[in-house]
């Protein structure tokens, strides 16, 4: 007997995903669909961020390299999730067994509930400083008006909804420019912003600021999942590869720097939304709505999706996602009624760590899946059937790792330590791993010696 998940890929009895073509997503509307997550303020923040500590030249040097980095690894992971029409959890669940497969998801829908608050934060921001009244009610609209758009999914209306939008914030980026540069004149300095050197250098320092958001990579794997095999070369290059990257860092960064520069403002989360209120006034607040709304269908979606995974995990049972809309959409207008933007960012830079380690060890599985020599793990088979308990040594490797990289992140007496904590994460990740695989090795090898 079989049963089919919400993306429309066949799982067999033993959990394996299988691909059922004529129900996954076409070329175009999973771009847009996923194209929602380009449209963030987020990413004109963490460049302006960026700016203000390394300088521009050395912003500009990292974002490349960061546009480079993701375009590759997010090339591998969607070309994966596309031929196995895996979720994040049925993924986790091959090298994590059971429990790291919850833990997977668990991580993934809190992020993107997190990051559904940074954003409706901004909107809910944006309202109260144009029209006034109490933030907290305009945090409520935010979430209310949101649910009901994810309810449809990718394949009903998301594609649709972000596909209208999507040339709307484009223009809205253009009058944005021009309304600052009309108002404020053009602010020759813009790109010669320099900053005292510090312990890393100032190009290294902002790579390692975009590594923070290395959950791309599972919002990638969650919507790639959907796609066409036929589409799989050009979603690896174009819908989760180098070119949107190149738009999502680049495009928004410039702008985002050019903004902050023109209006000398500080380089924060508020800052930008009043860069662009002061552009465009009413029209500002418009462009806001449409960009946060767009990449809130993306976080809204990718936090139910994944609660609903965790739910059928532990009830075995599967309930409707919209039920899951609904959590998520409470949990997130909970946050918002604290003082979330005091803590958002440290919250995310935690999760970012174990987002981290979880793609360095994601990478290394599918590596040495595809290097059988090295230790064989069947790259479709879901249920963690690889010689592993429920609770293994991926799991510790996965936990030790991110444990470190935390760690290093919040201790102030080695400055440098704190800076390469992301850097330190991958290689420990990847490193504990190694004796997984080699047990794996082990397991099957022996296995296929004993006699028939």
């Amino acid at each position: 007997m079989t049963s089919k998940d919400n993306s429309g890929t066949v799982i067999d009895p033993a959990g394996n995903a299988h691909s059922n073509d004529s129900v996954r997503v076409g070329r175009w509307s999973l771009t847009m669909a996923f194209w929602a997550m380009f449209s963030a303020m987020f990413w004109l923040y963490i460049a302006v961020a960026s700016n203000a500590a390394v300088g521009t030249v050395n912003t500009l040097i990292g974002m490349v390299l960061t546009v480079v980095t993701y375009g590759l690894i997010n090339s591998v992971l969607s070309r994966h999730a596309i031929k196995t029409g895996q979720t994040i959890s049925l993924f986790s669940r091959g090298i994590f067994g059971s429990v790291g497969s919850g833990l997977a998801a668990l991580l993934f829908a809190v992020t993107a509930i997190y990051y559904a608050v940074f954003e409706g934060s901004i909107i809910a921001v944006a309202l109260q400083q144009y029209f006034g009244g109490n933030l907290k009610l305009w945090y409520l609209v935010v979430v209310l008006y949101a649910i009901p758009l994810v309810a449809g999914g990718v394949q009903n209306w998301l594609d649709k909804l972000n596909g209208v939008l999507l040339p709307l914030y484009l223009l809205g980026l253009g009058a944005i420019v021009i309304g600052a540069t009309v108002k404020q004149g053009y602010p020759t300095d813009w790109l010669t912003h320099t900053v005292a050197a510090g312990s890393l250098p100032g190009w290294l320092s902002s790579y390692l600021i975009y590594m923070g958001v290395w959950v791309m990579m599972m919002y990638t794997f969650e919507f790639a999942r959907l796609g066409k095999p036929s589409d799989t070369t050009f979603h690896g290059t174009v819908t989760f590869g180098w070119v949107f990257y190149a738009l999502t860092f680049g495009l928004n960064g410039l702008i985002g720097i050019y903004l902050v520069s023109a209006w000398d403002l500080d380089s924060t989360e508020t800052g930008i939304v009043t860069a662009v209120i002061n552009s465009l006034g009413i029209f500002g607040v418009i462009v806001i709505v449409i960009s946060q709304t767009r990449i809130n269908t993306a976080n809204y979606y990718s936090a139910s999706s994944n609660l609903q995974d965790l739910a059928t995990l532990i009830a075995g049972r599967t309930t409707p996602r919209f039920v899951w809309v609904l959590v998520s959409g409470v949990v997130a207008y909970l946050f918002m009624l604290t003082d979330v933007l005091s803590y958002l960012l440290r919250a995310l830079a935690w999760q970012g760590v174990f987002v981290t380690a979880w793609v360095a060890i994601a990478l290394a599985s599918l590596y040495f899946t595809n290097h059988r020599s090295a230790g064989p793990v069947d790259a479709t088979n879901s249920t963690g059937r690889q010689g592993l308990s429920a609770l293994g040594w991926p799991v510790v490797a996965w936990v030790v790792s991110s444990g470190v990289g935390i760690a290093l992140t919040e201790q102030t007496a080695l400055p440098v330590l704190a800076s390469l904590a992301p850097i330190v994460t991958v290689v420990l990740a990847v490193v504990l791993y190694i004796p997984a695989v080699e047990r794996t090795k082990k397991v099957v090898t022996s296995k296929v010696s004993e006699p028939v």
